[in-house]
């Protein structure tokens, strides 16, 4: 049966995303804050900002009013800057459907409150937990606009959610896989962004290949720990929205948080490299809300620590690469 989809959000991964479920045979409506995108989506059947090489199925459209990209849809892609989520369900959030499913494609944490995304929406979006629905995984936008084949995590309090947001999803070249532990599958997901810029500044300052899987391996550390204080189940970050996500977007020049980094790393500021990028670097935001959540729940992050002194305090990130390497000495599991 064709499902009609709302997409909230215009950018690389809502698009990329609404092509996937177009592609498997449903109605997508894309909600683009500026008229000029929605008009692109509809007119030339592109969107020329974030991925001018994707020619969009003519079962998609696009428009500016949020109401009616949400209008009779059974499920609701919530594709907007994990910060700015708060603030979008405010002002458009009355008109998701009260029977839809609810979707995050989002990966942070809420700055101030330590909120996940999910948590986010049900909190501010007042949508039942069992209508939510997240999706994460080793997902580059424009490798899954290019249909190269790629996997990821559908997961939900409510597995019948989770399987039928799958079921929306899985086209020839995108394969879901569902579980119910969203708690690892959003964590996974918000704190390998921060790993990202520590490996991309790696990059940036001519460190070789073991330097940056000492880096995402110890990241990973960090990543289960988190997880396990907030009740994860260790498996899912062994799995696609972890380790599977955390690779890709460490290595990847593709990575905007991996690209940032790689700035940093060669001495590029902040403000310097968000003047000079179209999109949102999540681990930039996010960072500091994933070292007060780990603080909050007692566990040691100190690659998190070291990225947020970068970001903000303008610390060397040479600093940052001494100061790890010289932490009182372990044991591995520790």
């Amino acid at each position: 049966m064709t499902k009609r989809v709302a997409v909230m959000g215009a950018g690389s991964w809502g698009t990329a995303y609404a092509a996937i479920v177009a592609d498997v045979g449903h109605e997508v409506t894309i909600y683009a804050r500026r008229p000029e995108v929605a008009d692109g989506i509809n007119n030339q059947h592109r969107n020329s900002d974030y991925l001018p090489d994707l020619v969009l199925p003519p079962t998609i459209r696009a428009t500016s009013d949020p109401r009616e990209a949400a209008s009779e849809a059974d499920a609701v892609i919530l594709a907007v800057p994990s910060q700015s989520l708060r603030g979008n369900l405010e002002a458009w959030g009355q008109h998701v459907p009260s029977n839809a499913l609810v979707v995050s494609l989002m990966k942070g944490i809420e700055l101030g409150t330590g909120m996940r995304m999910s948590e986010v929406i049900q909190e501010s979006g007042a949508v039942d937990q069992s209508r939510i629905v997240v999706v994460s995984g080793p997902n580059l936008s424009k490798e899954i606009a290019a249909k190269q084949p790629a996997a990821s995590v559908v997961a939900a309090s409510d597995i019948e959610a989770a399987e039928a947001i799958a079921a929306i999803s899985a086209a020839p070249y995108f394969r879901p896989y569902t579980q119910t532990d969203v708690i690892g599958t959003e964590i996974g997901g918000a704190v390998k962004n921060v790993i990202a810029l520590a490996v991309g500044m790696a990059e940036g300052l001519g460190y070789g290949d073991n330097t940056k899987s000492s880096i995402i391996t110890r990241g990973l550390a960090e990543t289960a720990r988190l997880g396990a204080a907030l009740g994860a189940d260790p498996a899912t970050l062994m799995g696609l929205a972890g380790v599977g996500d955390l690779i890709a977007t460490c290595m990847s020049p593709l990575s905007r948080n991996h690209t940032v980094g790689v700035g940093l790393g060669q001495g590029l500021s902040v403000a310097e490299l968000s003047a000079r990028k179209h999109q949102t670097a999540e681990g930039v935001k996010s960072c500091r809300s994933v070292l007060d959540l780990a603080t909050r729940h007692g566990v040691d992050v100190p690659i998190c620590a070291g990225v947020t002194a970068v970001v903000e305090e303008g610390m060397a990130p040479s600093a940052l690469a001494d100061g790890l390497m010289a932490r009182a000495r372990k044991h591995e599991q520790a």
